[in-house]
């Protein structure tokens, strides 16, 4: 089972239905409630799609639309040897930073879902868009079956 983390835009892209980016996402996260793949995020992550969204809606609004999300993802730790690292690398952007160094030390993560996938060119995890990650799926089960 794939384990993938959730990078704060792609899930912009669902909740403010950019298409077409945002049917991709939504096929993503269908995986994870079907319990086909493993989803996860960060705290940060939530935090910072908590803010956008309430730019646009109401309080209670936003909390139920991140509820229905941690139904069918689960959060991953950020803890100080995160930051360390993340503070300490070659990323140029410190945010990237933490979500990666988080998905790494997490041990389970093997991709980020992200459509900044050249902020995270420093990775040694797999960085995809989820379209890309969908057509990389969808290939592998043509060749099984």
């Amino acid at each position: 089972m794939d384990h993938i983390l959730f990078d704060t835009d792609v899930l912009l892209d669902f909740y403010f239905d950019r298409v077409p980016f945002s049917n991709h996402t939504a096929r993503v996260l269908n995986l994870c409630k079907e319990n086909l793949i493993q989803g996860f995020t960060t705290p940060l992550i939530i935090a910072n799609t908590y803010y956008l969204l309430r730019k646009t809606a109401k309080h209670e609004f936003v909390i139920d639309k991140l509820n229905q999300l941690l139904n069918i993802i689960d959060i991953i730790e950020m803890n100080k040897n995160v930051v360390l690292k993340s503070l300490n690398s070659s990323f140029k952007d410190f945010e990237d930073a933490l979500q990666n160094f988080s998905a790494v030390e997490n041990g389970n993560i093997q991709v980020i879902l992200t459509r900044n996938v050249k902020d995270f060119k420093r990775s040694e995890l797999a960085i995809l868009t989820p379209e890309s990650y969908l057509k990389g799926k969808e290939m592998f089960e043509n060749q099984v079956n």
